[in-house]
């Protein structure tokens, strides 16, 4: 171990997984996200981070089919009348009708009306289930049979179900135990936790580039568009670490991301931290006028407001799309390629800021992590609960001083994403007395305005006449003179 390492594991003890994914190719191959992949390590690794591959290969193949299995999963149900265990995400509706309550298997196309839950199932599993829209854990699946009298369908049950996550996540204690580690120390964590080495990295700014794209993970409705190189790990950040976010690419209708008006079924951004779309040039919509106005609407104060229903979410918008060395210049037009849904200022406008994916280096086998590092499964509910913590922004609104006619978005933006990387960097400090000054204009400050900043430029060029106005230049932001500045 290194010293830091030494450290992390004294300090988070079981939440510090050994990963080793610069060596092998064993869990690379099982194609699991990193927040399965961790919670497996950590039920069957040892104190040494030792474990027997025949006995995971074992527990993934009985535990975590894939979808073609499904056909196979429901014979074995249905006919032979088995129970069947897996490790699945699980969602629960409540019949207002007549009280039945039901569930959903979205990983398998398992929905509501094909399942059910018996009422002393629901009295042992209802705590549990009812902790969000979509949880994970291991369900236990039967059959009801039909009957004549009284006339009932048969349908898939609920025999049993056991928390994914089986021990408390304590928000507080993660918070003081970041105060034991120095700024570069807590880096070189955060980038193991999202299962990359530090050292393979040839600076801080690389490295906090990288964690960059994690400040939708803390903060809520927090939009951001970036454009990368392909290769510097888009995809994998958004669609393996967390389980609360979604990676979605190629066709989209307003109806799955905000509301199913005919199964009245919430859509994306009610269930997800973030809904990040893939490879965003390729991205088509069935019907681009449409979407856009609930877009916009939505990405201005989370409003879902479509014919037919309201309502409120948190999930932030991410675009994530490649770009060509020649067109890697913030001061040049960047967004003529994206969906002519985002040629629009009043649309690009609502977006908080942009990531410079170029700062961020193609990924290498040096940076994979081979070693201690905490556990994504642990960390991507960490992110999850401090999105749900107010007490940083009235911090940032502390610190943070804006001349009173600045441009409300740009200073709402820069806020908000100032918020995201104090929570992400500082989790630990409780007031604006606690803050360290210099490091948070540097860690947090600057690059918020940085990235505020990209979105201005493409706006002004965008629409020169309305942004490149008095009014709607980029404020001077600066930090109250606070005594804590070393």
């Amino acid at each position: 171990m290194t010293e830091l390492e030494e450290k992390l594991v004294e300090c988070f003890d079981e939440m510090a997984v050994f990963k080793d994914l610069k060596q092998s190719n064993f869990f690379s191959d099982l194609k699991l996200p990193s927040f399965l992949r961790d919670w497996v390590l950590k039920k069957f690794e040892d104190s040494e981070g030792q474990f027997d591959i025949e006995e995971i290969m074992e527990f993934v193949h009985t535990f975590l089919p894939n979808k073609d299995e499904w056909t196979n999963i429901k014979n074995r149900i249905i006919t032979e009348n088995e129970h069947v265990k897996i490790l699945t995400r699980i969602s629960v509706d409540i019949s207002i009708k007549d009280q039945m309550v039901s569930f959903s298997l979205p990983d398998f196309a398992l929905t509501n009306a094909e399942t059910i839950i018996e009422p002393d199932v629901w009295a042992e599993c209802k705590d549990e289930l009812v902790k969000g829209n979509e949880i994970w854990g291991v369900v236990e699946l039967g059959y009801r049979l039909p009957s004549t009298s009284p006339k009932l369908p048969g349908k898939i049950k609920l025999v049993s179900f056991t928390d994914f996550c089986p021990y408390t996540v304590d928000l507080d204690y993660y918070k003081e135990l970041r105060a034991e580690f120095d700024i570069h120390e807590w880096i070189d964590i955060l980038l193991g936790a999202i299962d990359y080495n530090a050292s393979g990295y040839a600076d801080e700014n690389q490295k906090r580039a990288v964690l960059t794209r994690l400040l939708p993970f803390v903060e809520k409705r927090l939009n951001l568009i970036e454009l990368a190189p392909p290769g510097t790990g888009k995809s994998y950040i958004f669609g393996s670490i967390s389980k609360y976010g979604n990676l979605s690419a190629g066709y989209m209708t307003r109806a799955k991301l905000f509301y199913d008006l005919s199964k009245r079924q919430p859509g994306l951004v009610y269930n997800n931290d973030y809904v990040a779309f893939d490879e965003v040039h390729k991205l088509r919509f069935q019907d681009e006028k449409q979407m856009g106005g609930s877009l916009q609407t939505y990405m201005e104060n989370g409003k879902v407001s479509i014919p037919g229903h309201d309502g409120t979410a948190d999930a932030g918008m991410i675009l994530l799309g490649n770009i060509e060395k020649k067109d890697m210049d913030e001061t040049m037009p960047m967004f003529d390629k994206l969906p002519a849904l985002f040629h629009d200022s009043a649309m690009v406008d609502r977006f908080h800021g942009f990531i410079k994916g170029w700062d961020i280096p193609p990924m290498t086998n040096a940076m994979k992590i081979s070693g201690w590092g905490l556990n994504s499964e642990y960390f991507c509910t960490i992110m999850h609960l401090l999105r749900d913590d107010p007490s940083y922004r009235v911090i940032v609104d502390k610190l943070v001083e804006v001349p009173g006619d600045a441009y409300i978005r740009h200073v709402e933006a820069v806020k908000r994403i100032t918020t995201a990387y104090l929570k992400l960097f500082f989790p630990h400090v409780r007031s604006a007395q606690d803050v360290n000054v210099r490091e948070f204009t540097k860690y947090c400050l600057r690059p918020a305005i940085e990235m505020r900043k990209n979105i201005w430029r493409q706006l002004a060029i965008m629409d020169p006449a309305q942004y490149r106005k008095e009014d709607r230049e980029m404020p001077v932001f600066t930090v109250g003179n606070l005594s804590n500045e070393n």
